[in-house]
């Protein structure tokens, strides 16, 4: 199995990770893990969600951690969108990365967004008018391109079908997320390799959770099939509140140890080691990498033990 020396690791600890725990970290401890992060050599974070507060607040204050940021670190962030309102105001606030995210299946969309698909796709090139007006760029993110919590198999042809849909066009990226951590590798390549023949124009990007302990797997086989960006969540954390057991991420330690991009050293590890293990205990979140686990382990003349 080949990884593209130019992968790139997306660590969304603050979007996706953060989500589920239902608990709102101050705008300064933010600030501090995006520093850290972006110091360490991650090539890009997830930040925040422009969601509706009330529906999950550990967002509330991605405004006011966007206003914090200066323009060059917010060059390496992305921010969740689900309208062009949403693109519109992240826009005002200084953010020049987009993630227009809308599930394959219209029970999930329904649940996530409160709207069909066929909705959220119809509304995209205003999206993108807006995000191109602002001088950023915007991905089409895909939820549920594998399984869907309600509806169960998704037809990988309605996943190419969205992805070639002329109103999708003008994303510079296609995210195909396995929300709910059931995708296998057989499948992850197979879908991979459909968008990679039928879409070569964007970049590819792979969302996976852990939820099946697939993860890692399937992040490498998205990788070999043509994705040249992985997400990952410090320690594992996250998943989907409107997803019924959609459970933690692929953890950002776990990618990065077995990618082994050439940023990540055994310092870097124990850096963000330190930096997992501080916050999910804050959060009171079991951190579920394995890296993790070796990292603290006795097996001393292993480099990469702490």
């Amino acid at each position: 199995m080949t990884v593209p020396t130019e992968s790139v690791l997306r660590d969304v600890t603050l979007r996706d990770g953060l989500q589920l725990t239902g608990k709102m970290l101050p705008v300064e401890r933010k600030v501090d893990i995006v520093r850290r992060l972006l110091a360490l050599g991650v090539p890009a974070l997830e930040i925040g969600s422009m969601a509706r507060p009330d529906l999950v607040p550990p967002m509330a204050n991605t405004m006011d951690l966007i206003a914090v940021l200066t323009p060059e670190e917010l060059r390496r962030c992305w921010v969740w969108v689900a309208t062009p309102r949403h693109v519109e105001k992240a826009a005002a606030a200084g953010v020049r990365n987009f993630q227009y995210c809308f599930s394959a299946s219209d029970a999930h969309n329904k649940a996530n967004i409160g709207r069909s698909t066929e909705d959220s796709v119809a509304a995209m090139p205003d999206a993108v008018r807006l995000a191109h007006e602002a001088g950023g760029e915007i991905q089409l993110c895909l939820a549920t391109s594998f399984t869907c919590p309600f509806d169960g198999p998704v037809d990988p042809e309605r996943v190419l079908a969205i992805a070639n849909d002329p109103r999708t066009e003008g994303s510079t990226d296609i995210v195909i997320a396995d929300t709910l951590g059931q995708a296998d590798p057989a499948r992850v390549t197979a879908l991979i390799s459909g968008v990679r023949d039928r879409t070569p124009h964007r970049r590819i990007v792979f969302h996976g959770h852990d939820t099946w302990g697939m993860g890692v797997a399937n992040t490498l086989a998205a990788l070999a099939a043509g994705a040249t960006m992985v997400d990952g969540s410090l320690g594992g954390l996250g998943g989907c509140p409107f997803a019924p057991g959609a459970s933690g991420n692929t953890s950002t330690e776990d990618i990065l140890f077995a990618t082994r991009p050439a940023w990540f050293t055994p310092t870097t590890l124990a850096a963000l080691v330190e930096l997992s293990e501080d916050l999910l205990t804050d959060l009171g979140e079991p951190n579920r990498s394995r890296t993790v686990e070796g990292a603290r382990s006795k097996a001393e003349a292993f480099e990469w033990v702490i």
